[in-house]
């Protein structure tokens, strides 16, 4: 938390609450208000993702640390605190669980229905939102009839069914921006009119990452140029003040065209009072952002303006707090603080305390959905001869990878059949998703063996993504390969205990190529950095590349079997850009897995460590996962690996030698 001392009103934060008395001692400001200054509390949740109840769907049990339900607390609890507040959410709503997923494929959204996390916003009690790029997941139809249940406005800028000659003349998918009056109370008790503005923002790429769904239907434009665009035309309508609901991360402060974590430069936009951040499922005010340019992670700002991101699944609540101050008709912000309010903590002992209890009456609004999907996710398709887990899918071949690619190859082989492609080699390319990281040392895949059900392939493909086929030449089999190895550390030959993973590489661009065999040289330079930009163009960790046996050459021609969000450039990976795409299926990944296990009956998941790291005598190094993995140490093929201590944060830690 930080803050700047704020003059709020005594009398506005005992108003509302017989237990003034006792709050005040809790509350961080002490200094009253003078006539014409009001304190507004901005509330935020991001990137929810359907989890309403404290429920882990894949694992099939309660979870302390997510669920707008829990997150509710808090924010009845500033309703009670202050008299003048407002509560936002910043999109990624409708997807991201089994629960979505079951509304999404099996329920369906008939006009007139009520998508259960639309139902659970209105009954907190949201007065905004904007939309987040996997809102689009299930298409336009479905998207625009789970809004219409919204009891608030839900905003975004830079989408278009049809563009104007600039931002201001499109037709948006939706409004642009809303307007809300309210009455706030001013340190002597003086009510006020308040106009406060709203504007909403995507992250542009959603073009490719949805093209299925968007391509000739909408457009999108870039995230600043917009908000440059309306912000004075905001101004011109009335509003005092304006926030925006940016579900665009905190990046570079450069402004690049169509960027996609574009906060940063959006800060400069004159005008805009303060910014609401998602999308990276992160906290800020918070140490992950110390050094970044033009931002401050402990006052809460970017450019000097106030921003929160509150965590990701109702993990946080984001809150600025706004001393407001009208003078000649005008409200200006005076001073502000900010913070993200967790609903749990990580105890010692590595287990975990809810800081806040669930609010029942938002349990009950969607008890009904949620008994629903627990029969959903709980249906057999078939059986594993061996466990599905992921603990290892960063270090060596992984049998949670290993399922996944299988079946998108046996997919993609039929599709081949009668086409100008049939014949070609089929590779498959897939990632762990569930790999820790910032989901904690519990996020991943672990099946054991026997009975796998719909909550077991949802757990191994958490996305909603199609499959795609690409072609490629050798020379991108091994550059999409190069890319993937940027997760690792380039490490010193003969030195003992070296870091081996970058934390700033996400694990979903961690792509493993099933159907060749090669080797990655930990000794070299990654040619690419965590977002794929071209640091080394000479460098080459991939050694030994073959199929059936034989050097991959640049000239030879592969199908590879993936996502529709890799093969549209999503992480920028050579030989999927959106130009080599042959095949776009109408079915999901996870679709595909189902159909794969239910005609096998039985799968065997088993890892054929096709890669390895090439050995580098005389070296080691370390890497943190999840303490189950001890329980697999024994099962993982083409490395050596032992247990090496307690990691951070629940992490386990293991010696990988070289």
């Amino acid at each position: 938390m930080s803050h700047r001392p704020l003059p709020f009103s005594r009398r506005q934060f005992l108003a509302g609450t017989a237990a003034g008395a006792a709050l005040t001692l809790l509350h961080p400001f002490s200094a009253r208000a003078a006539a014409g200054q009001a304190h507004l509390r901005i509330m935020e949740t991001t990137d929810l993702h359907v989890h309403v109840y404290p429920y882990d769907y894949y694992s099939d049990k309660p979870r302390d640390t997510v669920g707008l339900a829990r997150t509710a607390s808090y924010i009845g609890e500033i309703r009670k605190e202050a008299t003048n507040s407002m509560l936002v959410d910043n999109g990624d709503f409708l997807q991201g669980n089994p629960m979505g997923d079951y509304i999404a494929y099996e329920r369906g959204m008939k006009e007139g229905d009520m998508h259960p996390v639309i139902t659970a916003m209105n009954a907190v009690g949201f007065d905004a939102s904007t939309l987040g790029n996997h809102e689009f997941n299930y298409g336009l139809d479905f998207l625009m009839k789970s809004i219409a249940g919204a009891n608030f406005p839900i905003v975004s800028a830079n989408i278009a069914k049809k563009e104007g000659a600039n931002p201001t003349g499109d037709q948006t998918l939706i409004k642009p921006y809303t307007i809300l009056e309210r009455t706030v109370t001013d340190g002597a008790g003086a009510q006020h009119k308040i106009k406060v503005g709203l504007i909403g923002f995507v992250p542009p790429q959603i073009m490719n990452w949805d093209r299925r769904h968007l391509e000739g239907n909408v457009t999108t434009r870039d995230i600043v140029d917009t908000a440059a665009a309306y912000v004075p035309q905001m101004k011109e309508e009335g509003a005092d003040i304006i926030i925006a609901l940016s579900h665009s991360g905190i990046g570079s402060a450069d402004h690049s065209d169509l960027m996609e974590n574009a906060s940063v430069p959006l800060a400069m936009v004159d005008g805009i009072d303060a910014i609401m951040t998602g999308h990276s499922h992160l906290v800020f005010p918070g140490p992950r952002y110390d050094g970044f340019a033009a931002v401050d992670s402990k006052a809460g700002t970017l450019h000097g303006k106030p921003a929160a991101m509150g965590g990701f699944w109702g993990s946080h609540l984001g809150v600025i707090d706004l001393m407001l101050e009208t003078s000649g008709g005008e409200w200006k912000v005076m001073s502000f603080e900010t913070k993200a309010r967790p609903i749990s903590k990580r105890n010692e002992d590595r287990s975990i305390t809810a800081l806040v209890p669930s609010q029942q009456y938002v349990l009950d609004s969607i008890k009904k959905e949620h008994e629903a999907t627990l029969e959903y996710i709980r249906r057999p398709v078939g059986k594993t001869s061996a466990p599905l887990q992921s603990y290892f899918a960063l270090v060596a071949d992984d049998p949670s990878v290993q399922i996944v690619s299988i079946a998108q190859k046996w997919y993609i082989d039929q599709m081949m059949k009668g086409t100008p492609y049939e014949g070609l080699p089929i590779l498959s390319a897939a990632a762990p998703f569930k790999a820790g990281g910032r989901g904690g040392p519990e996020y991943y895949t672990d099946v054991p063996k026997g009975s796998v059900a719909i909550k077991n392939v949802a757990d191994l493909y958490l996305y909603p993504n199609t499959v795609r086929a690409v072609k490629v030449n050798g020379a991108q089999v091994r550059g999409w390969l190069e890319r993937s190895a940027g997760i690792f550390n380039q490490v010193k030959p003969g030195s003992a205990d070296q870091v081996l993973l970058n934390p700033s590489f996400p694990s979903y661009n961690f792509d493993v190529i099933d159907g060749v065999t090669y080797q990655i040289d930990l000794s070299q330079p990654s040619r690419f950095g965590p977002k794929g930009k071209l640091l080394n163009p000479d460098a080459s960790r991939i050694t030994n590349l073959m199929y059936n046996g034989k050097p991959v050459t640049d000239e030879m021609e592969f199908i590879v079997a993936t996502n529709n969000y890799r093969a549209s450039g999503g992480g920028d990976f050579p030989g999927a850009k959106g130009d080599t795409i042959v095949y776009e299926a109408p079915d999901t990944n996870r679709d595909v897995i189902v159909r794969y296990i239910v005609e096998q009956g039985t799968i065997n998941p088993t890892a054929d460590a096709n890669w390895t790291f090439k050995p580098l005598p005389g070296t080691s190094v370390l890497f943190d996962t999840g303490p189950k993995a001890r329980d697999y140490i024994h099962d993982v093929k083409g490395v050596k690996i032992e247990p090496a201590g307690d990691g951070p944060d629940g992490f386990a830690r293991f010696r990988i030698t070289l």
